[in-house]
């Protein structure tokens, strides 16, 4: 696979604080990669990095250029959904698609038509009048018709109800995602993606802390269920952290054995939830 995204200490300053702290990562193309992190821990800086909105000390390229010196030709090949609907509120729908296939060089305007036609959407509707839901719905399909190769999404669906959600993660991947194709999303809602995801990278207070496929994570990291008398011996291992469930101790480990875990207990894969907690809030539950 080609490196589509490549960061190597990747720092950016605001006055005394640092919203990215030598961050590295690589993300390859034709990958779904989650970008997960607390509020302030830098998601957003790397994202403007990354879309060519912010200069940054380090080395970043993307599909090979420098994104804030070849803006302009990164912006032909990257779309991006942000967490804040920027449609002006008196624009029409069908004045929507006018404009952006007049700014756009790969937008197919029947590819937008098509994906609009399976929803309530009226063309003469005004922004004003649809719903957030809906309009979620404008943009994903705006952006679908644009032949990019790299999608950025940044809480894409925060505030959109469960079955908005759910509709708005398959018809990306119905109608967007193929081989040529990746995808950079940041979330909170991590229960949503997580079987999406190709890639997991978690940023904590500007510095990338870990970095793997999706499919490599029960190599590092195990989930283990107890009973209460096996808690003391689940502790003796040394757990990344620890809490309790339905009368069961739930112990998370890195790199522990997996013999010897499963003689205490049952063993799972960690979500990335319960990773997350474990490897950005100190093991709290």
């Amino acid at each position: 696979m080609a490196t589509l995204i490549e960061a190597q200490g990747l720092t950016k300053r605001y006055g005394a604080t640092r919203a990215l702290d030598g961050a590295s990562f690589k993300v390859e193309t034709g990958r779904i990669v989650g970008l997960i992190g607390p509020n302030g821990a830098g998601k957003t800086t790397a994202l403007k990095a990354i879309l060519g909105l912010a200069r940054c000390e380090g080395s970043l390229q993307v599909m090979g250029l420098d994104p804030y010196a070849d803006r302009d030709q990164l912006a032909e090949r990257v779309s991006f959904i942000a967490d804040v609907a920027v449609l002006p509120r008196w624009l029409k729908v069908r004045q929507a698609i006018d404009f952006v296939e007049g700014v756009h060089p790969h937008f197919r305007r029947d590819r937008c038509l098509q994906f609009l036609e399976r929803t309530s959407i009226r063309m003469d509707s005004r922004v004003r009048e649809l719903s957030k839901g809906m309009i979620t719905q404008l943009h994903l399909a705006l952006v679908m018709a644009i032949d990019a190769q790299l999608l950025v999404l940044d809480e894409p669906t925060l505030g959109l109800d469960i079955l908005s959600r759910k509709q708005f993660y398959d018809n990306l991947l119905s109608d967007y995602m193929d081989a040529e194709r990746t995808i950079l999303v940041t979330t909170h809602q991590v229960e949503e993606i997580e079987n999406i995801l190709t890639d997991l990278i978690f940023i904590d207070n500007g510095k990338v802390i870990l970095d793997l496929p999706m499919d490599e994570i029960p190599a590092h990291y195990a989930q283990l269920l107890v009973a209460p008398a096996q808690a003391e011996a689940a502790r003796a291992l040394k757990p990344m952290s620890e809490r309790q469930l339905l009368g069961r101790h739930v112990f998370l480990y890195e790199g522990a054995d997996a013999a010897a875990l499963e003689q205490l207990g049952e063993v799972r894969r960690p979500s990335i939830a319960d990773l997350f907690v474990a490897k950005v809030g100190g093991g709290a539950a």
